[in-house]
C-alpha cells in the first residue's frame, strides 16, 4: 500500500470508529485495553489524531508533545472523533509523502504518519467492536500491511515499550505467515536484539488469516483461543507475544 491508499483506508476507519463511538455506552469497558472505557479509548484516539495532524502540518523536525499544542480536546464523542479524523486525513492527503519530518519509527517522512495512523485507528476500531460484542474484521491487504508496519516499527518502540528491549535470544527464528495474503515475515532473536530476516526456515511458525494474525500480534486475541496455528516451541511464541506490545 502507498500513501494515497493509506489515506483512503484511514478515512474508512475514521468513519467506522465514529459510528462505534456513537453506538457505545461512554462507560462501557474495553476488555482489550484493560482499565479503559469507551470514552477513554475515544479520547486517546482523538488526541492522537490531532497530535499527528499538527506534526504533519508543520513538518515537525523533532517530536512535539501534545500538551504544547493548542487543539480542541472535547467534549469527547462521535462528532469530536469525526472532526479530528477528517482534519488528519485532509492534512495527510494534501502533504507530500516524501517530505522529511520527525517520526518515532524508522521512516522519517510524512508517509510514516499515514500508515501509522491507519493502523492505530484500525486496531482501536477493533477494540471497540470487541467491547460491543462484535467480531472484528479487516480487509486482507490492510491487515497484512498492518502486520508489516508493526514488525518494521517495533524495534523503534523500545523507548515507550520497555518490554521490546527484552526481545533477545540465541538465534531463534519466528515466522509469521498470513495465509490469505501469501505474506511471510521472519524475525530472529539474537543476543543484541531482534531483526527481520529473509530466512526461509524458522523454529516457530504462527500461521493464519491476516486479520487473525494481526489480532494475535497486537495481543487483542490470545494465541490459545485464536484460529492462528502454532508450529514449534510454544514458549518461544509466548515469549515474543509477552514482550512485543506497542505501548
Amino acid at each position: 500500500m502507498d500513501h494515497r491508499e493509506h489515506c483512503d483506508a484511514l478515512a474508512e476507519q475514521v468513519a467506522a470508529i465514529t459510528d462505534l463511538v456513537d453506538a457505545a455506552s461512554p462507560d462501557a469497558p474495553v476488555p482489550t485495553c484493560p482499565g479503559w472505557t469507551a470514552t477513554d479509548l475515544a479520547e486517546h484516539l482523538g488526541v492522537i489524531h490531532r497530535w499527528a495532524e499538527h506534526l504533519v502540518r508543520v513538518l515537525a523536525p523533532q517530536r512535539i508533545a501534545s500538551d504544547e499544542m493548542d487543539f480542541e480536546r472535547g467534549p469527547v464523542g462521535a462528532a469530536w472523533i469525526r472532526d479530528g479524523g477528517a482534519r488528519l486525513v485532509a492534512t495527510l492527503r494534501s502533504s507530500d509523502p516524501t517530505a522529511p519530518m520527525w517520526a518515532w519509527g524508522a521512516d522519517q517522512h510524512v508517509r510514516f504518519w499515514s500508515r501509522r495512523q491507519l493502523h492505530e485507528t484500525m486496531v482501536h476500531r477493533m477494540d471497540l467492536e470487541i467491547a460491543l460484542g462484535r467480531s472484528p474484521h479487516a480487509d486482507v491487504s490492510v491487515a497484512a500491511d498492518g502486520i508489516d508496519e508493526f514488525l518494521v516499527n517495533l524495534a523503534a518502540a523500545e523507548r515507550f515499550s520497555p518490554g521490546v528491549a527484552q526481545l533477545r535470544g540465541r538465534g531463534e527464528r519466528i515466522a509469521f505467515l498470513a495465509t490469505d495474503a501469501d505474506r511471510r515475515w521472519t524475525v530472529r532473536l539474537d543476543p543484541a536484539g531482534f531483526t527481520l530476516t529473509d530466512a526461509e526456515d524458522a523454529d516457530v511458525d504462527l500461521a493464519g488469516r491476516a486479520e487473525d494474525l494481526l489480532l494475535v500480534l497486537y495481543r487483542r486475541t490470545p494465541l490459545s483461543s485464536s484460529p492462528v496455528v502454532l508450529r514449534g516451541d510454544p514458549e518461544v511464541a509466548e515469549f515474543w507475544l509477552a514482550h512485543s506490545a506497542l505501548g
